[in-house]
């Protein structure tokens, strides 16, 4: 229990900040599991479709401070790489 009404203050405000946080970051790595079943499925269209969705979620995360901007770059990065791969490897551009 806090001892001052500034600490109680700033306890509410870091425990509604690690709840929106998670949903944030519980958002793009739904979205990047979902990519990632799309890839290995050889659903490659579909996967296609769903890389801007995706990419958009772990920027979405960055810009509000969930994640760090290196590591929205990161796997934005991985999971670019991840379909260009399954996609010379079907022969498709």
């Amino acid at each position: 229990m806090p001892n001052k009404r500034q600490a109680a203050k700033r306890a509410r405000r870091d425990e509604r900040k690690r709840e929106i946080n998670a949903l944030h970051v519980s958002r793009m790595k739904t979205a990047i599991r979902k990519f990632k079943k799309l890839v290995e499925a050889k659903d490659l269209e579909s996967a296609k479709a769903q890389l801007p969705f995706t990419v958009s979620m772990i920027q979405h995360a960055a810009s509000k401070g969930s994640i760090h901007k290196n590591e929205a770059a990161r796997r934005t990065s991985r999971i670019t790489l991840m379909l260009n791969k399954a996609l010379a490897s079907n022969g498709q551009k």
